[in-house]
C-alpha cells in the first residue's frame, strides 16, 4: 500500500513539496493523507490528483487522525524543532525541510529526540542528493587536481523588498524573542554551505575547526543578505561567499582547488566542470536522487539516509556562528542602490567579489571591499 503522508506547511515553498507529493502519488509511493496549516488550503490551492486531504491546524492531532507514516515539515524555521518533536514522538518519520533549526542547541534538541524516537529523519538538502557529489569526491581520491587545498563557494542572486515582507520572520534574526536567523548564508544560500562541506566530506559537527563569518546587510532588515563564511577543517577550509543583491544575478557554485586543477559544481544544475593539466576540460551533467524518494527507500530497508541529522552537523556550527556574532552590519549609503523597476537594492561591484572569494577562498575584507572593514570578522 501507498504511504500516507501529511505535509506541514503548504504555502510557499510548501508548494514544490506539493507538487513532488502528488508526482510520487502518481506513481504509487505514496499518498497525501492530510495538510497542516494555520489557514486550511482552498481547492483551488490543491494540486489536481491528491484528492481531498485531512486538514488541521494542529499537527499531532492531523497524524493521529490519518495514520501517517510521514511528516514533510516546511514550515517557519522556529517551529522546526517542535513540530519534529511532535511526529517523533507518534513514531513519525521525516523529512524536515532545512535549516532544521535555528541554534545549535535546537538542533541537539530536534536530533537527539528522533533518535530517542527511532524514527528516520531526513534534512531537507536537496542538493545532497546529487549523484555529482560521489562522483567529485572519487574523482578527488583518485588524484585527479592533486592535492585539495579547499573549496570555495559563490552565490549571487537577488531578492526584492516584498521578499523580506512574505512572512513575519523573513529577514529577521530573531522574533517575539525566539531565534530565526534568517540571513543569506542559513537559509536561501545555505545549500552552498551545507555541499561545501560534503564535497570535503566534512559535515559532522566534529569536523568544524573554527569560523569566520563577515556579516553585512544592504537592506532594511536585522539579518545579513551580503556575507561570506570560512570554515576551518582538517581537510581544508570552506569559503562560501553569498548575496541577495548581485547587478547580475546567476547560477550559485562551488569549485574544489587542488594542487593540478580544480573542479567546478554548478549544484543547482547537477552540471560539473573538470579542469586538470594536461588535459582539456570535461563537462558532466548527473542526476539526482530525490530526498522523499530516499526516505521512502530507507524505510523499505533499501537505501540509507542521504541527510539525516548529523550529517548537518557542520552546518549547524555555521547556523549557530552566525546567530551569535554581532548583529550585521549595515552597508554605507554609498555601496548600494535602489532598481526601481524590480524594486530591489544592488551592491555595486558585488558579482566580483563573490567569484573572488570563491576562487581565493578569502573574505571579502580581505578582497579590499571598502564596505568590509577586518573588524566585521567574528570567529568562533
Amino acid at each position: 500500500m501507498s504511504v500516507p503522508v501529511v505535509l506541514a506547511g503548504a504555502r510557499g515553498h510548501g508548494r514544490r513539496h506539493l507538487a513532488n507529493i502528488r508526482r510520487l502519488q502518481a506513481a504509487g509511493l505514496l499518498r497525501l493523507a492530510g495538510i497542516c496549516e494555520l489557514t486550511p488550503l482552498s481547492g483551488a490551492e490543491i494540486p489536481e490528483g491528491l484528492g481531498t486531504p485531512a486538514q488541521s491546524a494542529d499537527l499531532g492531532a492531523l497524524l493521529d487522525a490519518t495514520g501517517a507514516r510521514i511528516a514533510v515539515v516546511c514550515t517557519p524555521i522556529p517551529t522546526h524543532t517542535d513540530l519534529a518533536l511532535i511526529a517523533a514522538a507518534r513514531g513519525v518519520h521525516l523529512l524536515l525541510e532545512k535549516p532544521p533549526a535555528p541554534s545549535y542547541a535546537e538542533f541537539r534538541r530536534m536530533a537527539d529526540g528522533v533518535a530517542r524516537a527511532g524514527v528516520a529523519c531526513q534534512i531537507g538538502f536537496q542538493s545532497l542528493g546529487s549523484h555529482a557529489l560521489p562522483a567529485i569526491r572519487r574523482l578527488v581520491a583518485e588524484g585527479a587536481i592533486g592535492e585539495v587545498t579547499g573549496v570555495g563557494g559563490a552565490g549571487a542572486w537577488a531578492r526584492d523588498e516584498a521578499y523580506y515582507r512574505r512572512a513575519p520572520w523573513a529577514g529577521r534574526r530573531r522574533l517575539n524573542g525566539a531565534d530565526v536567523v534568517d540571513g543569506v548564508l542559513t537559509n536561501p544560500l545555505a545549500h552552498a554551505v551545507a555541499t561545501g562541506l560534503a564535497l570535503l566530506g566534512t559535515t559532522r559537527a566534529e569536523d568544524v575547526t573554527g569560523i569566520e563569518t563577515e556579516l553585512l546587510r544592504a537592506n532594511a532588515i536585522e539579518s545579513d543578505d551580503t556575507s561570506c563564511v570560512r570554515v576551518r577543517t582538517p581537510r581544508g577550509p570552506v569559503t562560501v561567499a553569498a548575496t541577495l543583491c548581485a547587478e547580475h544575478p546567476g547560477e550559485p557554485y562551488l569549485v574544489v582547488h587542488g594542487s593540478s586543477g580544480r573542479i567546478t559544481f554548478w549544484y543547482k544544475q547537477d552540471r560539473v566542470l573538470l579542469q586538470r593539466t594536461g588535459h582539456g576540460p570535461e563537462e558532466t551533467e548527473y542526476g539526482r536522487t530525490d530526498l522523499l524518494e530516499n526516505l521512502l527507500d530507507h524505510l523499505a530497508g533499501g537505501s540509507a539516509l542521504l541527510v539525516p541529522p548529523d550529517g548537518t552537523g557542520a552546518f549547524m556550527r555555521v547556523v549557530e556562528a552566525v546567530r551569535t556574532a554581532p548583529d550585521p552590519a549595515p552597508l554605507p549609503e554609498h555601496a548600494w542602490r535602489l532598481l526601481p523597476g524590480e524594486h530591489r537594492r544592488i551592491v555595486p561591484g558585488v558579482d566580483a567579489l563573490v567569484a573572488a572569494a570563491a576562487d581565493t577562498l578569502a573574505l571579502y575584507s580581505e578582497l579590499g571591499a571598502s564596505w568590509a572593514p577586518p573588524d566585521e570578522v567574528s570567529t568562533r
